[in-house]
């Protein structure tokens, strides 16, 4: 039978069909574009690397101010922040704490100079070694659980000297700072070695005087020394005396207001005359003149 399809056609490719590729080439061509892909992703890669790490330096440094940052400002703020005032102390310490073993003051308010403190150590000391009499000397801001500072002074010498034995030749020498009063206490022998008018007269002249003019140190001092005097037998030194600071005031006297209201009503008088009679006259003048 003879064959219907010519020569060519066999070699013609069908309609639709695709072009089969060779073997080689098309391994060639992915080999290829894989190489190429590989090529271009390593880039990147590395480039993704190198962004990652100086991001995280920067972030790194970053935290590394703020923390630096806070921690000087919280080291300014301690640095200017105010110390704690140390705790104030009262009249209740004073008493709990007992008498002072060797410096014969209790700076309780805090008004006492060292030389202050020394001069009356010396001087307190140098007594009670040779007449055997004690002075405590105190000073308190103010007063929350007595009246006075009479009352405080009796406590202070109960409270420190139970017995009669132990609180018979010790005096107490109390100065109160915010009332500007003092008060002096002491056992039998104490008031007998220095005498009731002495004891009044320091009452009332050095400790009240003194330290309304707020001289605390004087105060205490020049009272140590006005019973140092009378325990010893010595004449009596004598207090500070009371200095009336009479202030001028700007307002006149009555005397000056009446003297002063006098010459003012003359004077009104004699302008009010010269105002009505003057022209008057004048006018009489030119009248007379027509």
């Amino acid at each position: 039978m003879e064959t219907l399809l010519s020569p060519s056609t066999l070699f013609t490719p069908l309609r639709g069909s695709k072009k089969p590729s060779p073997v080689g080439a098309s391994s060639s061509s992915r080999s290829v574009v894989s190489c190429a892909l590989k090529k271009q992703q390593q880039p990147a890669l590395v480039s993704a690397s190198h962004g990652d790490a100086g991001a995280g330096a920067r972030k790194n440094w970053v935290s590394f101010l703020h923390h630096g940052l806070a921690a000087a400002a919280l080291s300014l703020a301690i640095s200017l922040a105010p110390a704690p005032a140390p705790a104030a102390a009262s009249e209740f310490d004073v008493l709990n704490d007992g008498p002072p073993v060797d410096s014969y003051v209790v700076d309780d308010a805090g008004v006492l100079s060292r030389v202050t403190k020394s001069d009356v150590k010396r001087l307190a000391r140098d007594l009670e070694s040779r007449k055997n009499i004690r002075l405590n000397f105190i000073t308190v801001r103010k007063l929350t659980s007595k009246a006075d500072a009479f009352e405080y002074a009796d406590q202070v010498l109960e409270k420190w000297y139970p017995t009669i034995e132990e609180g018979s030749n010790k005096g107490i020498v109390v100065l109160v700072t915010s009332q500007k009063e003092g008060a002096i206490t002491g056992g039998p022998d104490f008031v007998k070695a220095v005498g009731d008018q002495i004891l009044d007269a320091t009452v009332s002249e050095n400790l009240p005087v003194l330290a309304t003019d707020e001289k605390y140190n004087e105060a205490i001092f020049s009272t140590a020394k006005r019973l140092a005097a009378a325990i010893d037998g010595l004449p009596d030194p004598g207090g500070p005396s009371f200095k009336e600071n009479k202030r001028e005031s700007n307002f006149k006297t009555k005397e000056e207001t009446e003297s002063k209201r006098g010459q003012f009503t003359l004077v009104v008088g004699g302008l009010l005359v010269i105002a009505f009679v003057v022209p008057m006259a004048q006018y009489y003048a030119y009248i007379s003149k027509k």
